[in-house]
């Protein structure tokens, strides 16, 4: 069998590459020693996935591009790399050329959409009083609380960045769909997975930060893939 992919993990909206920490480590166990996570500005999608394209240019032989949330558009900007070869989505954007994740989420808006808000500066944020509801309802309070206060803000632009030539169309996917998920409506996760006829759609009873509350199944559609890919 040939060696498995490098696994290159990209955050989302409202957070940074330590939201990926509970699928670190579990992949680690599994003995993944090809792990990066890449930090994005979250300025615009095409900042965020020149950012990526530098990450993935750096290691030698195939990777294996896994996004959450925003990071699913991330990845199928920059998802077009030759060393490139699958990509995982957990929870995430997948738009079409031409397509926005802000177009995607008012065309089937989530339960918290009301809950973002933006500041003087053009960032937008998660409420902090209504961020474990909205983005982590399965987590413990105490986790929720660290995540909203280590909030990453987006630039509210990015929303309306559309992506060019979507990587998906041409790579072999994987899609876990939050069926609990309040940030992006599950029918749009659905709906986004469907079209791009993965290998596999996988569900999951749980809310927007399913890398965090079940790093375990995750992991186990991240090495599907990564399996997949070697053999």
């Amino acid at each position: 069998m040939a060696s498995k992919p490098s696994i290159v993990l990209v955050h989302g909206f409202w957070g940074g590459a330590a939201h990926w920490a509970n699928v670190i480590v579990e992949l680690n166990k599994r003995g993944f020693t090809g792990l990066h996570a890449v930090e994005n500005p979250l300025t615009s999608l095409a900042d965020d996935a020149e950012r990526t394209r530098r990450m993935v240019r750096q290691i030698d032989g195939p990777v294996l591009l896994v996004g959450h949330s925003y990071g699913g558009a991330v990845i199928t900007e920059a998802g077009d790399l030759p060393n490139v070869v699958g990509l995982v989505y957990i929870a995430a954007f997948a738009p079409d050329a031409g397509e926005s994740p802000g177009q995607i989420s008012q065309e089937m808006p989530p339960a918290a959409f009301a809950n973002i808000a933006p500041d003087s500066d053009g960032y937008l944020w998660i409420k902090q009083d209504t961020f474990h509801e909205s983005f982590c309802q399965d987590l413990s309070p105490a986790e929720a609380l660290v995540m909203a206060v280590t909030q990453k803000a987006p630039l509210g632009s990015t929303f309306g960045d559309t992506v060019t030539v979507p990587a998906w169309r041409t790579k072999p996917t994987w899609y876990q769909v939050s069926t609990q998920d309040r940030m992006i409506h599950p029918d749009n996760e659905r709906r986004m997975a469907q079209r791009m006829n993965p290998r596999a759609i996988v569900e999951l009873d749980a809310g927007h930060a399913s890398l965090a509350s079940q790093p375990g199944p995750v992991v186990d559609l991240i090495e599907k893939a990564a399996n997949e890919l070697a053999g």
